[in-house]
């Protein structure tokens, strides 16, 4: 067993996040104690709200710490264990960090099987696929014929958003940064429209693909999309609050838009936030659903992956900048 490659914080970003924020070491392996495990890391997901815990944003992220393995959760193989729960060879999710080794209590390990791609175990069957599914189907309660609106539309979560709609017999509208993205929405998550925010005809665009209004939009951004979705609400419409993408990367985050809350007033909106750990209970027959529609090809996640511990601070940079497709990977081993 070699050492322990391990990606530490070196420093708090100042405005955008850089890759010189974080520093490579290489330590000794971890040694289990009574009832835990070690962890051989294999797959680690790399998502924006990790962004808002470096800004100190994120109450239940704690305060942003420096010289500490950057948070992050991976599928791993067990190597060894000190817990009857547990084999060695056994395939789990686990807080592992951006890390080679990691070692664990039991209880925080989950347990996951290999019939399906393990990314998966991260994405669609993880915290991304959970928000999307609880988000959308509890928070915002679709109707057939409903139009659902998605900001950061080819996302980790708004690309399962669009499709988990279209399941449930809506017509969605995809928000997204460019032409091409705007393409892939309709061809490969079967969104009904798309509109390229950075189009200088954005207003226009974003009018003419919603000429019913808006039922639902699940909101990822924040920021001046939000505002335009305010103004196309229909009559009891839901605003499903998931996060703020558009105002992670910077150390002064905008305001909320104009208008509020005499838009919500004069629709009878309802807007709401929510954390996907308050359905903590019904994670197991959400995964089972989820997986259905995988199998049966109703739901096509995209992983879109690096190869590489030492690229994670590269794959976080590019994925803030808007460089990802579907949900962004590192693979650490086979």
């Amino acid at each position: 067993m070699s050492g322990n490659r391990q990606i530490l914080i070196d420093s708090l970003p100042e405005g955008k996040l850089a890759t010189s924020n974080y520093r490579l070491e290489e330590n000794p392996v971890p040694v289990p104690g009574d009832g835990e495990v070690l962890c051989r890391t294999l797959v680690i997901t790399i998502g924006a709200g990790t962004r808002a815990g470096l800004q100190g944003s994120a109450s239940y992220a704690g305060a942003p710490q420096i010289n500490v393995v950057m948070n992050g959760t991976g599928v791993s193989r067990v190597t060894e264990s000190n817990s009857d729960e547990f084999q060695k060879g056994d395939l789990v999710v686990c807080p592992s960090g951006w890390q080679d080794y990691s070692v664990h209590p039991a209880k925080h390990l989950r347990k996951v099987s290999g019939d399906i791609d393990i990314a998966h175990h991260l994405g669609a069957l993880g915290t991304n696929g959970l928000t999307a599914y609880f988000g959308l189907l509890s928070v915002g309660e679709p109707k057939p014929g409903h139009t659902v609106l998605v900001s950061a539309a080819a996302g980790s979560v708004g690309h399962l958003v669009g499709q988990i709609a279209k399941i449930k017999d809506c017509r969605t509208v995809g928000v997204t940064s460019t032409p091409e993205k705007c393409q892939l929405l309709e061809d490969r998550f079967g969104y009904d429209a798309s509109v390229s925010y950075r189009s200088p005809d954005f207003r226009a665009d974003f009018k003419a693909a919603c000429p019913g209004g808006v039922d639902i939009y699940f909101d990822n951004t924040g920021g001046d999309i939000l505002g335009a979705a305010l103004r196309r609400m229909n009559k009891r419409g839901r605003i499903i609050c998931c996060g703020a993408v558009s105002q992670y990367d910077t150390s002064n985050p905008a305001g909320s838009p104009s208008g509020l809350p005499g838009l919500l007033v004069g629709n009878s909106v309802r807007m709401e936030g929510f954390l996907v750990f308050e359905f903590s209970e019904h994670y197991q027959a959400a995964r089972d659903e989820l997986k259905g529609w995988i199998q049966s090809g109703q739901l096509k996640p995209l992983n879109d992956e690096f190869d590489g511990l030492e690229k994670a601070p590269e794959a976080f940079v590019d994925l803030l900048s808007g460089g990802n497709i579907g949900t962004r990977m590192v693979r650490i081993a086979d």
